[in-house]
């Protein structure tokens, strides 16, 4: 069995990673913080249609009826749509209220939304909040995992907290033992899923019980090996070995960057 299949390898639609292979959970945005910013935007959205139609209808009293008709048909079209549509896409996902409540939209793999997504949303939007006073938004993500409302299933979106405190595992360190043959030895780079998986296998080899803890630790160390060579010192346990290559892995990663970042700057210096 790969680590591919283990419980610690797996990345759920919520997770982004970052380079170190590090899991951030964007957990999507509660019902009750959905409303408040939904709130928010309902309030801020009918205060632009008075004003508008205020300034419109100045503008227009001395005109005829189908003048006022199509600026009041405009007045609607850019306050319900093009403003939402904008805002989100510019500020990529976020209108006012979701910036208060620190929420923001994305597409279903956690990435950013495009204009294409912002404009289903506003105009499947209009529809269900508006028009239908909000009852289907609001039972739709009661009923949904992530939350969604209707505008975010047919766009391929959902909300998530963007305020989340980050909690990372301490490093791994390199056991002393190791140091020499992690020094001379060649790593290729681990896959996302596998590193990520040693990542939380190392992290929480002390809460497991010692027989799934030799098993887990055996099966991603085979996995690993693959892309190590030449093996470890006979007799090294799973977890130490796992330990000194993600270690190694993390010093040679800082020491790229640190010489890219001395090569960039030397090249901006001569310029």
């Amino acid at each position: 069995m790969s680590a591919q299949g283990s419980p610690f390898a797996s990345l759920t639609s919520d997770d982004l990673v970052t380079g170190e292979a590090v899991a951030l959970d964007l957990p999507a945005a509660s019902l009750g913080s959905r409303i408040g910013s939904g709130l928010i935007d309902v309030v801020v959205t009918l205060a632009l249609v008075v004003v508008f139609i205020l300034f419109l209808g100045i503008a227009v009293l001395q005109t005829d009826g189908a003048l006022a008709h199509v600026a009041f048909i405009g007045t609607l079209i850019t306050v319900f749509l093009v403003i939402p549509t904008t805002v989100e896409t510019l500020s990529r996902g976020r209108s006012l209220g979701k910036l208060v409540c620190g929420l923001r939209t994305v597409r279903d793999d956690a990435g950013p939304i495009s204009f294409q997504h912002a404009f289903v949303r506003a105009l499947v939007g209009f529809v269900e909040v508006y028009a239908f006073t909000g009852a289907p938004a609001f039972f739709s993500a009661m009923l949904s995992v992530k939350g969604k409302r209707l505008g975010d299933h047919a766009a391929g979106t959902y909300v998530v907290r963007e305020r989340v405190r980050l909690r990372l595992s301490p490093p791994a360190l390199m056991p002393f033992h190791l140091a020499a043959w992690a020094r001379s030895a060649d790593m290729a780079r681990l896959p996302t899923s596998l590193a990520l998986a040693v990542r939380q296998y190392l992290g929480r080899a002390q809460t497991l019980d010692p027989r799934t803890r030799h098993d887990l630790g055996s099966r991603l160390a085979a996995d690993v090996a693959t892309y190590v060579s030449p093996p470890p010192p006979g007799g090294t346990q799973p977890h130490d070995f796992l330990a000194a290559v993600i270690a190694s892995r993390r010093e040679r990663d800082t020491a790229r960057l640190e010489r890219e970042a001395v090569m960039r700057n030397r090249l901006t210096g001569e310029r």
